[in-house]
């Protein structure tokens, strides 16, 4: 047995044994499904992190940057992760103040209308039914490729490590093997980062390397490669392309199933809260690691393919081999953190928001119900050949432009009715993934200003409107939200809301110090290499790269602050509670 093999082992067998311990503690539905809403600030970061990273970032992104885009994946802004903040501020907290047992029950609750319920059920089960197929066969795919087993062989490895424990524990097993997963593939890449950089000569060394080398030139520029060969004809298609793909992430990360539904575990909205903000700043930082990372490699090797496995390859090539077969069985983990959580959510929506309700307050009726899901998945697994398109077509865009309108709308407007709820849903489903096939088989040819998520978006706005003319909301769904813009009181705490302060303080600490440390670590070495400092060494402020580099502090500074007023005027008393 190699030591990938037995890596990749060791590390499935111990997710596996702690999720099932946990699962011991799963007394009823409540616990089942969103782990008894006791779930601490750590478990609350772990499972948010954990459910995020997947094969997607660790080969997809990492691929992307190594192919061209190393410049601007980490000189832009970090414009998704601003959706964990906003989201908690101004929907999570709301969602987690609901008490509902799923993200879809919820909006079926808001609006008093169970046809809601069951299309936002049916858009988790298409959606991330598909990408759950994607993430356990690129699991699949990577054990094949480093162990000894076969491809087939491999599904079922992967199917059965997050099968056993989440049909098992369900929510509780799933955020405390997550949080697990979260801490061996974040210290994982740390040391697999900081070897590369020791390697290639530090980080200016590496940078200014990368910008000399010529088999891919602008490689480290804002814009990285465009042109000729690649999606984006200018500069200008390229950052229109970036801010339409991160704003619709970021929509994403606020309101998606896989990330709200966390909320819904938490002990408190103060755990909301502080883990939120925490989650942006430790996926920022993984985001830094892991697409720098994608980049350097090009030092050692420009030419992998396919370039998805860029990181394969430098943990078989360039690390010793412990610590790659401790990235991999990271990589591994990664993608069975998103294969758990995403089984169920599927199996929660089957049990909760399709079946009738009394169906879905037996614990029995609910594992039956996932584990039939997990069947389906794994037979799909071995038919279907492993293919991107599904990631393109379902992943997490679908709820942007889906369930992004009517979640916010559903807390913060007034006149949205469950017709309107109703058909906002459908038309964001149908706007982004039609034409996003269509563009996909070629049938029609995008522009970047034109991306199917943006136009599903604006349909689902559309649909809103129109369904909500000629009514009003009921005296049911009028009182429910009414209900929900109140603070519970044992949420108002002085000495709770001092220490949620401190995130939004951490968040303002990292606006004003990364824009100097990739201005002195990125941007000068890049300038320095590419002959644009002026003569007496200084930064060349005519080129756009060093005023990127101040985008951090732009971004994250006013939300910090939006952050810090907010939670102080929600839950700090108006009068001293000692």
């Amino acid at each position: 047995m190699s030591l990938f093999t037995l890596t990749i082992a060791i590390s499935v067998l111990l997710f596996v044994a702690v999720g099932n311990y946990a699962g011991r503690k799963v007394k009823n539905v409540d616990d089942y499904f969103v782990a008894g809403r006791q779930a601490p600030t750590l478990l609350i970061v772990g499972t948010l992190v954990a459910s995020l990273m997947s094969t997607t970032v660790f080969m997809g992104e990492a691929g992307f940057t190594y192919a061209g885009q190393l410049g601007p994946y980490l000189l832009l802004p970090g414009i998704t992760v601003t959706g964990y903040i906003y989201g908690a501020l101004f929907f999570g907290t709301y969602l987690r103040r609901s008490e509902a047992t799923t993200v879809a029950a919820f909006f079926g609750e808001r609006f008093a209308d169970r046809g809601v319920q069951r299309i936002a059920g049916l858009t988790v089960i298409v959606g991330l039914g598909g990408y759950l197929l994607v993430v356990t066969q690129g699991a699949a795919l990577l054990v094949a490729e480093l162990t000894e087993f076969s491809y087939i062989g491999a599904i079922v490895i992967a199917w059965l490590s997050y099968s056993a424990f989440t049909l098992y524990a369900g929510s509780r097993g799933v955020i405390l093997s997550d949080t697990l997963m979260f801490l061996l593939f974040t210290g994982a890449t740390l040391f697999f980062v900081g070897y590369l950089l020791e390697e290639f000569g530090g980080i200016q060394t590496a940078i200014q390397d990368l910008t000399r080398q010529t088999v891919k030139p602008e490689l480290t520029s804002w814009h990285g490669i465009i042109g000729e060969g690649t999606s984006w004809p200018t500069a200008l298609d390229f950052f229109i392309w970036f801010l339409v793909i991160d704003l619709s992430w970021s929509l994403v990360y606020a309101i998606s199933p896989w990330q709200a539904s966390r909320h819904l575990m938490a002990k408190s909205e103060h755990v909301v809260l502080r883990a939120s903000i925490y989650t942006c700043i430790i996926v920022i930082f993984l985001q830094m690691l892991i697409y720098g990372a994608g980049g350097l490699i090009n030092l050692a090797n420009p030419n992998i393919e396919p370039v998805e496995t860029v990181l394969i390859w430098a943990a078989t090539h360039i690390v010793p081999t412990f610590l790659g077969a401790l990235l991999v069985a990271g990589i591994v983990a990664a993608a069975l953190s998103s294969a758990s959580t995403f089984l169920s959510l599927v199996g929660f929506s089957v049990s909760r928001d399709l079946m009738p309700e009394r169906n879905s307050s037996s614990l029995r009726f609910t594992r039956i119900a996932m584990g039939l899901v997990s069947l389906v998945v794994l037979a799909l697994s071995i038919v279907v050949p492993p293919n991107v398109f599904w990631i393109t077509l379902f992943i997490g865009t679908v709820f942007a432009s889906s369930w992004g309108p009517v979640g916010l709308l559903s807390i913060w407007n007034k006149s949205i009715t469950a017709r309107g709820a109703r058909w906002g849903m459908v038309a964001g489903l149908v706007g982004n993934i039609i034409p996003a096939g269509l563009d996909y088989v070629g049938f029609i040819d995008l522009p970047s200003y034109f991306e199917p998520v943006l136009l599903g978006i604006i349909a689902s706005l559309v649909a809103v409107w129109m369904g909500s003319r000629g009514q009003s909301p009921s005296a049911t769904e009028q009182a429910y939200r009414s209900e929900l813009h109140k603070t519970p009181l044992t949420d108002i705490s002085a000495s709770e809301t001092r220490i949620t302060l401190l995130a939004p303080v951490l968040l303002l600490v990292y606006g004003v110090s990364m824009p100097w440390l990739l201005l002195y670590y990125y941007v000068s070495p890049y300038q320095a290499a590419a002959g644009l400092l002026h003569p007496d060494g200084s930064l060349n402020w005519q080129y756009l790269e060093p005023w990127f580099a101040l985008g951090p502090a732009l971004l994250h500074l006013p939300l910090g602050l939006l952050a810090w007023h907010v939670i102080r005027d929600r839950y700090m008393p108006r009068q001293p509670d000692e």
